[in-house]
């Protein structure tokens, strides 16, 4: 049961995402583009996201606890740092420049497209590669 409500969910956001136009590059990057063909639509989605959000967790947290876990697990740590910070902006940055984030571009793999490919790619590598990082630095530190 766990399983098939995961998959429904993820194919509610993936049909939002394709539905609303956020799969495609140009209508991402023309966001992005203020002072040019300046494409308004992905702070509608944004805004709506946001609604949405705001009733989910007032409605999830009025509960004792998840239907299929035994407690909440919510973030505890609430300091910025530079691990946070800079993540962010590369973050921002390469989503301006692609066009795509993670949340677009995973449904968008469905389009056989070379950009989204190409995307993906670099997103595990980025993320294989800053792991990698972290294990080194973390085992060059003294014990």
């Amino acid at each position: 049961m766990r399983s098939f409500l995961t998959f429904l969910v993820g194919a509610v956001f993936g049909t939002g995402i394709v539905f609303s136009g956020m799969a495609n590059p140009a209508k991402v990057i023309n966001f992005f583009d203020i002072a040019g063909t300046w494409e308004p639509s992905l702070a509608f989605v944004m805004g709506g996201a946001l609604v949405t959000t705001f009733i989910g967790y007032r409605l999830v947290f009025r509960r004792a606890a998840p239907v299929f876990e035994p407690k909440f697990d919510l973030p505890s740590n609430r300091e910025l740092d530079l691990r946070l910070i800079a993540g962010s902006g590369i973050f921002g940055v390469g989503w301006g420049i692609a066009g795509f984030c993670p949340g677009g571009a995973l449904p968008a793999l469905g389009t056989l497209d070379s950009r989204v490919i190409v995307f993906v790619a670099a997103l595990i590598t980025g993320i294989l590669a800053t792991r990698a990082v972290l294990e080194f630095s973390a085992a060059k530190k003294p014990a």
